[in-house]
């Protein structure tokens, strides 16, 4: 099992560039698919992106398809999530999870358990 803790939140002003990191504890990290959610106030948290456990493969939601990149360093137990061309409906608290399988990695409802996740606040 790997404990995640999220990081590299911020204010930005639309257009701009954030990257957010999302470090693992734990030998088997390199073995998990890991997914990017967010929830913004008064909605229901939704999926972003997800990278499998070699970093071979990505999905992204198709609302930041060609503006965020996610990768992966599992030499250093850790995931970035590169956003770029932020839009003010970005803004949310940002969240990122692991799992073993790649089709249960991108389904909030598969985790029982969240960090605190790192707030991105995107002005306008």
């Amino acid at each position: 099992q790997v404990q995640l803790v999220e990081s590299g939140g911020g204010l930005v002003q639309a257009g701009g560039s954030l990257r957010l990191s999302c470090a693992a504890s734990g030998r088997t990290f390199s073995s998990y698919a890991v997914a990017w959610f967010r929830q913004a106030p008064g909605k229901e948290r939704e999926f972003v992106t997800a990278i499998n456990w070699s970093g071979g493969t990505t999905y992204y939601a198709d609302s930041v398809k060609g503006r965020f990149t996610c990768s992966r360093d599992n030499a250093k137990n850790t995931v970035y999530l590169q956003m770029n061309s932020l839009k003010p409906e970005d803004t949310a608290v940002y969240y990122c999870n692991a799992d073993l399988t790649w089709t249960r990695a991108r389904l909030p409802e598969a985790y029982d358990y969240w960090g605190r996740g790192t707030q991105v606040t995107v002005s306008s």
